[in-house]
């Protein structure tokens, strides 16, 4: 049971302990990341997945040479992009049964609801903007599959947000992560991100009250 609590804690807070993943696992790691981004885009029951800070860490190591930017970059933009698609098809085939069913396990409506006004106010949009968003970015191509957007039109929002969030932490990690003040800090700068990462929907979310107050 503590064996599998560790694997669990790993598992969810693999950017903070990446480092121990890489020293064990190795090339193993690429597949591991790439299983970690592809879940936290690709079902709505997985939002709590680390994302933003996940791809920070990466980008990290790969400056120190643990592992190949490149090919970091180009496998966890094609699980983002990957990810995104296998959420879009299931909001197009399960999503309006799921709109009906007043309790739904393991789904916070409340979540689909906050991602579905983001999306009535942006439009197409969404699907890029939310990639920078936590919760937001996994259902928001739920919504999209929903509201029957064409997938080719959802494919182009898609790849360019797929491409655009990788590449910010990704090399953003490679190029800023061994700054001194952030490598002696690391565990911070990455609750940092976290938190920057969820304040636009926080903002949104405070917008969206005082409004309807």
């Amino acid at each position: 049971m503590e064996i599998l609590t560790q694997i669990i804690d790993v598992f969810l807070h693999l950017d903070s302990h990446l480092n121990s993943v890489i020293q064990q696992y190795g090339a193993l790691t690429y597949a591991i990341l790439f299983f970690v981004i592809f879940l936290e885009t690709g079902f709505v029951v997985t939002p709590f997945l680390p994302g933003d800070s996940l791809l920070f860490a990466a980008g990290t190591f790969a400056s120190l040479g643990s592992l190949d930017v490149k090919l970091l970059f180009l496998l966890l933009t094609a699980a983002a992009i990957l990810g995104d698609t296998v959420n879009y098809w299931i909001g197009h085939k399960v999503g309006p049964k799921v709109f009906r069913e007043e309790n739904v396990r393991f789904l916070n409506k409340n979540h689909l609801k906050r991602t579905e006004e983001f999306y009535e106010k942006h439009g197409g949009k969404t699907i890029i903007i939310a990639r920078f968003i936590p919760v937001i970015r996994t259902f928001a191509p739920f919504v999209a599959g929903i509201g029957r957007m064409s997938y080719p039109r959802f494919l182009s929002f898609n790849v360019i947000g797929g491409v655009a969030w990788n590449g910010l932490f990704i090399f953003g990690g490679y190029y800023f992560g061994n700054i001194p003040v952030i490598k002696q800090n690391f565990s911070l700068a990455i609750i940092a991100i976290i938190v920057i990462s969820f304040l636009p929907g926080v903002v949104e979310l405070a917008r969206s009250r005082v409004k309807k107050n």
